[in-house]
């Protein structure tokens, strides 16, 4: 690459690297959520938008061939088919950049340089990585709500904090608004169950779930007043799995009791077990921010696990980013924290226990093509991200552009092939690859 129109007091730096490296560490140093994320390239030349699709298993075969019906062409037999089903990753373009004035920053240039370098990286990677949190909890805070406005008299529509999840069904594996010809069953209130038929976004937003969007439900039948009071449940049959201590049905119902236990997160191996999830690389993924790792230090059953036991110095020693039970434990400070709607002072916290194929992240494959990036271009790709800085080219030749960018996006895929057919003791939900927990911290 052309560095002989940058200063000669940068070239030096650059020649020897240093700027790569710099970039390259501050970008690691925060990667949590986007470490479950399968990497893949969006190839050039395929539009913004990339549907990719699935198949699922066929049943097993349990009822051996009848000798009378071995007859004919078809031996008795009827084909069978698959199940498929599809997800979209959407490209999006992301950047940022800092200016670095040669004459201002005169004194301690190399350090100013190298220092805007690993704000960037660090930027970038802290920026990608809410992408990627965004992205897994959107999916699985789906089909999981509450009512937001409470029924006075019987109706067919009701006000929830949060509709993603309800508006859209899979029909022959394809994502599909929810209408009359394509509805959703739904529980409201804790006995009752209605058929969805609408959905429909409030013009402003009031919810209170982090990346929630509140909204009206539309039933085919009215829903009882008793069902449709303040605050009940409403989840929809093929919701995402979220466990609470204590059997809360809601977040806002959790009380300054209701912290992270080990029995919640022995639940949460269980739930994905039960569902063939694959782990990784030999356990689950538990992203947890440092409160909910204090409280469960302070769990009876955790501590008794390990009373005795040499494997206990290891996982205290490692700072929760450790194996045992089936799980990995890792910190994070980018976990979602809501303030508690009703009891002052408390927040609710969200760990999420993730398993293989989770989350899928799309890089687009043209970053740095030679028409995008030419050869005389100070362009570094690390991580998928791209680097550039770009040589002064104002009047006085001063000013220094120092930048990044990433052209790419995360999706969750659904499970919704795998069912009891193929998979003895799999559950309906839709996204099967994670589970959610809430509690209060």
């Amino acid at each position: 690459m052309a560095i002989n129109n940058f200063p000669a007091a940068l070239q030096p730096l650059i020649q020897q690297g240093f700027l790569d490296r710099e970039f390259e560490q501050a970008l690691r140093s925060r990667l949590a959520y986007r470490g479950i994320a399968d990497r893949m390239d969006f190839s050039v030349g395929i539009g913004e938008t990339l549907t990719k699709t699935r198949v699922g298993l066929k049943p097993s075969v349990t009822t051996p061939l009848a000798g009378a019906g071995n007859t004919n062409l078809d031996n008795g037999l009827t084909p069978q088919s698959y199940a498929v089903e599809q997800f979209t990753i959407t490209l999006n373009h992301y950047a940022a950049t800092t200016d670095l004035n040669m004459v201002t920053s005169r004194v301690g240039i190399a350090n100013q340089f190298l220092l805007n370098a690993a704000l960037n990286g660090e930027q970038a990677a802290r920026s990608l990585d809410e992408l990627a949190r965004n992205a897994l909890f959107n999916a699985y805070f789906g089909g999981n709500t509450r009512v937001r406005t409470g029924l006075t008299v019987a109706s067919v529509n009701l006000a929830v904090d949060d509709i993603r999840g309800f508006q859209t069904v899979w029909v022959n594996g394809v994502q599909t608004p929810v209408g009359a010809s394509a509805t959703l069953t739904v529980a409201v209130g804790t006995t009752n169950s209605y058929t969805l038929v609408g959905v429909v976004a409030d013009a402003v937003n009031n919810s209170s779930t982090p990346g929630g969007l509140s909204g009206v439900l539309t039933f085919s039948s009215a829903v009882t007043v008793a069902d449709g009071a303040g605050n009940n449940p409403v989840v929809a049959a093929n919701a995402s799995a979220v466990l609470r201590p204590n059997g809360r049905a809601t977040s806002v119902a959790l009380t300054a009791a209701d912290q992270l236990t080990m029995a919640m997160l022995l639940n949460a191996v269980t739930q994905l077990r039960v569902n063939a999830v694959p782990d990784v690389d030999g356990a689950y993924n538990c992203y947890l921010d440092p409160v909910s790792a204090r409280q469960l230090f302070a769990d009876s059953d955790f501590r008794q696990l390990f009373q005795g036991a040499t494997s206990a110095n290891q996982v205290f020693q490692s700072g929760m980013i450790n194996q045992f039970l089936g799980l990995r434990f890792i910190p994070t400070t980018e976990a979602y924290v809501q303030t508690h709607p009703s009891i002052a002072g408390a927040v609710i916290r969200r760990p999420i226990v993730c398993g293989k194929g989770a989350l899928i992240e799309g890089d687009f494959a043209g970053m740095a093509a030679a028409d995008v990036a030419p050869d005389d271009a100070l362009v570094s790709v690390i991580d998928g991200v791209a680097m550039v800085t770009r040589e002064p080219i104002d009047r006085l030749q001063q000013i220094i552009a120092q930048s990044w960018y990433w052209i790419g996006g995360f999706c969750a895929p659904s499970d919704t092939t795998t069912t009891v057919t193929t998979v003895a003791t799999a559950t309906g939900a839709a996204f099967k690859r994670a589970v959610m927990l809430e509690h209060i911290g």
